[in-house]
């Protein structure tokens, strides 16, 4: 079945950088587009960024944009989120996501499979 499973967020100050990952299976990753949405406390869920399934395409959330890039190893099945100059508007349970096609999107229904997330908190 398919399988997503995050990790890397925890605890930093503001200006500080996290990498997160997202390893991938029961699936052919490689045919697959994939996202990261965030939900911070009190608030819906919002895309962040999404991969095509080469790479060749990403799409960022404005709020992120130039500070946040995501990335792909497919022979690895995982994508990445490395997060660079954090802010404390950026606290949020961070998930991973797949999509049942090759291109990316910034929709939460076009992506069908979920992982439980990792949480990262910046403080101030």
């Amino acid at each position: 079945q398919v399988q997503l499973v995050e990790s890397g967020g925890g605890v930093v100050q503001a200006g500080d950088s996290l990498k997160l990952s997202c390893a991938a299976s029961g699936f052919t990753f490689g045919n697959s587009a994939m996202g990261w949405f965030r939900r911070a406390p009190g608030k819906d869920r919002e895309f962040v960024a999404s991969i095509s399934w080469t790479g060749g395409v990403t799409y960022y959330a404005d709020s992120v944009k130039v500070r946040f890039t995501i990335s792909r190893d497919n022979p690895k099945s995982t994508v990445y989120l490395q997060m660079n100059s954090l802010e404390p508007e950026d606290t949020a349970v961070y998930y991973c996501a797949r999509r049942q096609a090759v291109a990316a999107a910034r929709e939460a229904p076009q992506f069908d499979y979920w992982g439980r997330g990792t949480q990262v908190t910046v403080s101030s």
